[in-house]
């Protein structure tokens, strides 16, 4: 059964127009330094795992279900498994299976997309290129210090979305939430609920092994 090719991003709605106000193109100093010491340390990771909720907002920000998911990165290799979807890919090759239809989709990975795309590759790491950033607010949230910085791509046009909101543990120097707002006025909140850090994983980890999914279909859109 071939079904349509599933994109890997974190805003996946429908790019609709419209211009959205963003902050002059000076730079913000406190944001810059949070973020800075911010990725000093995600960097020294030799791997992540997270768990995380994903709730999506309609217009009205009337809330839709709660999704569960997790996440697993050792530098540009990934696991991503929300719902009936896994995405793997070894940095070279990306393998999106669908289980409801037993079916995997094999795709070269794009080096060329521009910066400010979000994948879970870079999600940890989105804000070091392609985003002026801007600091929003520090406040104590059930006993734990959050800053919010606010993220605008430096080509909106390309995005499927305005702003992306960083809610960070100063305490953890760690990313507990991300909301991405979206053009057509609809908005997706992710929270981290579990984050582990430095596990040993095997590069293996990180391809498709078709002999654990029996029947399963294989296409490949690769060219």
């Amino acid at each position: 059964m071939k079904v349509k090719r599933f994109a890997v991003t974190l805003v996946l709605c429908s790019l609709v127009a419209g211009m959205h106000a963003q902050p002059q193109e000076t730079p913000d100093p406190k944001a810059n330094g949070i973020l800075q010491s911010l990725s000093k340390k995600t960097k020294a990771y030799k791997t992540i795992k997270a768990e995380f909720t994903m709730v999506t907002y309609d217009h009205d920000k009337k809330a839709g279900s709660t999704q569960k998911g997790n996440l697993i990165v050792k530098g540009g290799k990934y696991k991503f498994e929300l719902n009936n979807q896994t995405v793997i890919s070894d940095s070279t090759t990306m393998w999106t299976y669908l289980k409801d239809a037993n079916e995997v989709q094999i795709n070269n990975v794009d080096h060329n997309t521009d910066k400010g795309s979000v994948s879970p590759a870079n999600i940890f790491t989105i804000y070091e290129k392609g985003f002026k950033s801007h600091f929003v607010s520090e406040e104590t949230v059930k006993g734990i210090v959050v800053a919010t910085i606010d993220l605008y791509p430096k080509h909106p046009e390309k995005e499927k979305y305005h702003t992306i909101k960083l809610m960070i543990d100063k305490t953890k120097n760690q990313i507990i939430g991300i909301k991405v707002l979206l053009k057509d006025g609809t908005e997706m909140d992710y929270t981290i609920t579990g984050f582990i850090t430095d596990s040993v994983i095997a590069d293996s980890f990180f391809s498709f092994n078709k002999s654990d999914y029996p029947g399963v279909e294989v296409t490949d859109l690769r060219e």
